[in-house]
């Protein structure tokens, strides 16, 4: 992975992180965010998104999910918000599955249900940990 790669990880855990001080419920930002056009340009070989800061990524997504980020439910913690973000954008550049793709496979609450054992794993162990719980969910 690549500098530029790293810190685009790092942006988009912070963008989480940010979701939950602007008063947005986890979980539902989690997959507006995944499956909306915003994480899509992020996904992309190149795009100016790449270089926007995670207020501006959090204004593009706010404004095209219209009133979908109501305030309030329940807002998960700073550190795994951030860890949710940053693996999310780490899985993209792990396998290059799109970002809607990676969040059908691990929504949000298998994210937060596996936060304590994965969190400190390497991410890309944790990527196939989260796989292979999919695979077995499915089959």
């Amino acid at each position: 992975m690549n500098e530029l790669q790293i810190k685009l990880c790092d942006i988009q855990g912070r963008l989480f992180e940010l979701s939950a001080e602007k008063g947005f419920d986890s979980a539902v930002f989690a997959k507006v965010f995944m499956t909306s056009e915003t994480a899509k340009a992020l996904d992309s070989r190149y795009n100016r998104m790449q270089w926007a800061g995670e207020e501006y990524l959090l204004e593009e997504v706010v404004s095209a999910a219209g009133g979908t980020l109501a305030d309030g439910g329940e807002r998960y913690s700073a550190d795994v918000l951030y860890w949710i973000g940053y693996l999310y954008r780490y899985w993209h550049y792990y396998s290059g599955e799109s970002s809607a793709r990676i969040y059908r496979q691990a929504p949000a609450a298998t994210m937060k249900r596996n936060y304590m054992m994965f969190h400190t794993m390497d991410p890309a162990l944790a990527i196939e940990d989260l796989k292979e719980i999919y695979q077995q969910k499915r089959g």
